[in-house]
């Protein structure tokens, strides 16, 4: 063989490898990569950041109708509740869901939050430095897990100058807002 033989069948053994070594590469790293995402997807936990938004959102919207002049402290409660209420299986399974559920008592439309039946969903917020707060607020609670430790239990509250007479084992007071546990069953 003469040395321009050489040179070229070196040349396409050299190609011939590289070519393999990235197929190889391609295909591990592919196949991890699937398996990544397939155990991503078929995480029950997972939740597409659209919804995610929308929970912001409406979450957001709650601690603000709700909680608006209340302390921060007030303004993590109330957030926390909605989400306890998630985790619980009494109510919807998603912060949407669990803060415009509406119930059906003696053929009376009840709403889990006053201000959903109050119509206040429909007017823009008011106050833009409380919105920000209560967007603060509500980030912090769904996406960094800020919980009060004494409310892991608070499924409920209600305003200090009402009274609707519940049996349940009362927690604590925060601002204007006490809340209550679910009675043991």
């Amino acid at each position: 063989m003469d040395n321009l033989s050489v040179k070229s069948l070196n040349v396409l053994l050299k190609i011939a490898a590289l070519f393999l070594a990235f197929w190889l590469i391609y295909f591990m790293v592919g196949s991890r990569l699937d398996t990544i995402a397939e155990r991503v997807y078929n995480n029950a936990n997972y939740i597409p950041i659209s919804q995610k938004m929308k929970d912001l959102e409406c979450l957001t919207k709650n601690i603000y109708w709700e909680a608006a002049h209340e302390p921060v402290a007030g303004k993590i409660a109330v957030a926390q509740v909605t989400l306890n209420r998630v985790e619980s299986e009494d109510f919807a399974d998603s912060v949407c869901g669990v803060v415009y559920e509406k119930n059906v008592f003696y053929q009376k439309v009840v709403c889990q939050f006053s201000w959903y039946c109050e119509n206040n969903h429909k007017i823009k917020p008011v106050n833009k430095a409380m919105w920000n707060e209560s967007k603060e607020v509500a980030t912090k609670v769904l996406f960094e897990d800020l919980r009060l430790p004494s409310l892991t239990e608070a499924i409920y509250y209600h305003a200090d100058y009402v009274n609707p007479k519940w049996k349940k084992p009362k927690i604590e007071k925060i601002g204007r807002h006490i809340f209550y546990k679910e009675s043991q069953k």
